[in-house]
């Protein structure tokens, strides 16, 4: 048997370490510089202490497969070959056409909306800026816009989108942080929030893409995407953590773990740890990152560990529902959150059953509190090809007391529409005319529990 491989935090950068990475100030000020000059490549190189691209032959394969140097080409040609193409509507009928069309009704023509302007853009990423209140942040998003719009539709569209239980709606509304001092410093909002990198790469690459946000208009031509994506995706991660999502997540955990099934390369397990939140990265190491975040990710098939987990908790755990069927694990209210980000579709040529890993963590699972990050449309990113979490937890998982708690947009990568969906079961699952008792033992820290060492 061969050999392991050392372990490293980054590939092809042996001293690189995340929590060095996260409290150097003066280099995500130089790296933010970078970005403001569209320099992309220099940006990953100088946060990842990546060698120079003539002796870097590391290859990014996702949804293409591109070098560091390709990709930092590709921006450069801006908006050339409908590279920053995301919004559609259908292109008006002539008279030859509605001739045509009449033989066949399905194959709508569309044409590409302009680019939105840059104060849109901005007003759509300040939803996400810790500084600012995320409701107040989405009402003026909407209220400044035109009426008829793009941005009056992607406004519309988060609005409509948006949920918070109304029992929870006081815990869940998370307060805005006070702006840090330093004028060059977006990375880090606020003395009490921690550093959120990825969060700043995203915000560069909606400016840059010029995207503003998901809506109806940037489904129309169906799936789109940029080369800078699997930069980011092996960098980072399939989706970007927002300071409302961890906040959150760390009050619905109540000071309980947060089991990361599927982690990846850890990102999402990394952040809630400066966030003060237990939590245990499980992966199956299927897929190759570039980065890895933590250290401890446990190797393992996520459904399986979760029985396990299970069987050796339940002779300590006092069973409290005296429910006799045993087809169904009882509900360990001790149990930590389990965490899903972007949960693989599976089926077709990615192989297993479509939905498949999804259904699997759903079944091994025994605690109360689920929470998923995935689309929020049926663009068949995350989870399953033709519905979103929450109508899967509709159709299929009605009978098991689930009860969504929550639903907020993330700051998406162009042509992508993520969210952080949280359903509870038990006593821990509100009531719609009353607060739950356990609910009540939430943690409602204002960050000053935050932990530094997150690896």
């Amino acid at each position: 048997m061969a050999p392991s491989k050392a372990f490293t935090y980054c590939e092809g950068a042996s001293s690189w370490n995340p929590t060095t990475y996260v409290a150097d100030t003066a280099l995500h000020e130089r790296v933010e510089a970078l970005l403001r000059s569209d320099d992309f490549q220099s940006a990953i190189i100088a946060s990842f202490s990546l060698p120079h691209p003539r002796r870097d032959s590391y290859v990014y394969h996702a949804i293409v497969s591109v070098t560091l140097a390709e990709v930092q080409h590709i921006v450069s040609l801006g908006r050339q070959n409908a590279f920053h193409a995301w919004y559609f509507e259908p292109k008006p009928s002539s008279e030859d056409d509605e001739k045509s069309e009449q033989t066949s009704q399905s194959s709508t023509k569309l044409r590409a909306l302009p680019p939105p302007p840059r104060q849109d853009i901005d007003a759509y990423l300040s939803i996400f800026d810790p500084s600012t209140s995320t409701p107040a942040a989405l009402k003026t998003f909407l209220s400044n816009a035109k009426k008829g719009s793009l941005r009056a539709e992607i406004a519309g569209y988060l609005q409509s989108k948006r949920y918070l239980h109304p029992a929870l709606a006081s815990q869940l509304t998370i307060p805005k942080q006070n702006k840090s001092k330093s004028k060059n410093n977006n990375n880090n909002n606020n003395n009490n929030v921690p550093p959120n990198p990825y969060l700043t790469f995203l915000n560069w690459s909606c400016r840059n893409l010029e995207w503003a946000g998901p809506s109806v208009s940037a489904t129309l031509a169906g799936n789109r995407s940029h080369h800078v994506l699997p930069v980011l995706m092996h960098h980072f991660g399939c989706a970007c953590p927002s300071h409302e999502a961890l906040s959150i997540l760390r009050v619905l955990a109540a000071g309980r773990e947060v089991l990361d099934l599927g982690s990846g390369g850890g990102y999402w397990s990394f952040m809630l740890r400066q966030y003060g939140v237990r939590a245990v990265p499980v992966d199956s190491a299927q897929s190759a990152w570039r980065v890895n975040w933590v250290s401890d990710t446990v190797i393992a098939d996520g459904a399986e560990w979760l029985r396990k987990r299970r069987r050796k908790n339940k002779s300590s755990v006092k069973n409290n529902n005296n429910n006799n069927n045993n087809d169904k694990p009882d509900i360990d209210p001790e149990e930590g959150v389990l965490l899903l980000v972007y949960p693989i579709v599976g089926g077709t040529v990615a192989g297993g059953e479509e939905g498949g890993f999804t259904r699997s963590m759903m079944d091994a699972y025994s605690g109360d509190t689920l929470a998923v990050v995935g689309t929020q449309n049926h663009n068949g990113y995350t989870g399953f090809r033709g519905m979103s979490m929450d109508e899967y937890m509709e159709r299929e998982r009605a009978g098991e007391g689930w009860v969504k708690v929550v639903q907020i947009a993330l700051p998406s990568f162009p042509g992508k529409d993520e969210a952080l969906f949280v359903f509870q079961r038990g006593s821990r699952a509100p009531s719609s005319t009353s607060e739950t008792s356990a609910a009540s033992q939430t943690d409602n820290s204002s960050g000053s529990n935050i932990n530094k060492d997150a690896t």
